[in-house]
């Protein structure tokens, strides 16, 4: 290939039933900042690495039941330097983590979590 047509990815979504509370989460608990903000209630947030993440309105439509090998999209995992100082973070801000640390297919180690509207997110740490 010439040239890579892809960059890189500018931000994953998720559909909230309430926007403004999950995106005060992501800031309050997992430090992000506020980017931008529509009137539509669409929140655009930012990592301290710059990564955008959105948090929109969701429709009508059924959470479907999922686990983590359900087709489509699974969980956003999180970039951490130390898995337990992180959890340790976490946890002190009521972040529950149901299992131990697992290895990360790849190299280093992982806990998973879900935030408060239940989406499946996980911190992971490579050596």
């Amino acid at each position: 290939m010439e040239h890579a047509i892809i960059t890189g990815i500018d931000h994953p979504a998720v559909a909230a039933v309430e926007p403004a509370r999950l995106a005060q989460w992501y800031i309050a608990v997992l430090g992000y900042t506020e980017y931008h903000r529509t009137d539509r209630n669409v929140w655009i947030l930012a990592a301290p690495d710059g990564s955008l993440l959105e948090v929109m309105p969701k429709d009508d439509t059924a959470r479907p039941a999922r686990t983590t090998w359900t087709p489509g999209w699974s969980h956003l995992a999180l970039r951490v330097n130390d898995l337990n100082q992180a959890a340790a973070i976490l946890r002190d801000h009521g972040v529950v983590f149901p299992d131990a640390p697992v290895p990360a297919i790849g190299g280093g180690q992982l806990l998973n979590f879900v935030d408060p509207e239940g989406n499946m997110l996980q911190i992971v740490s490579r050596s």
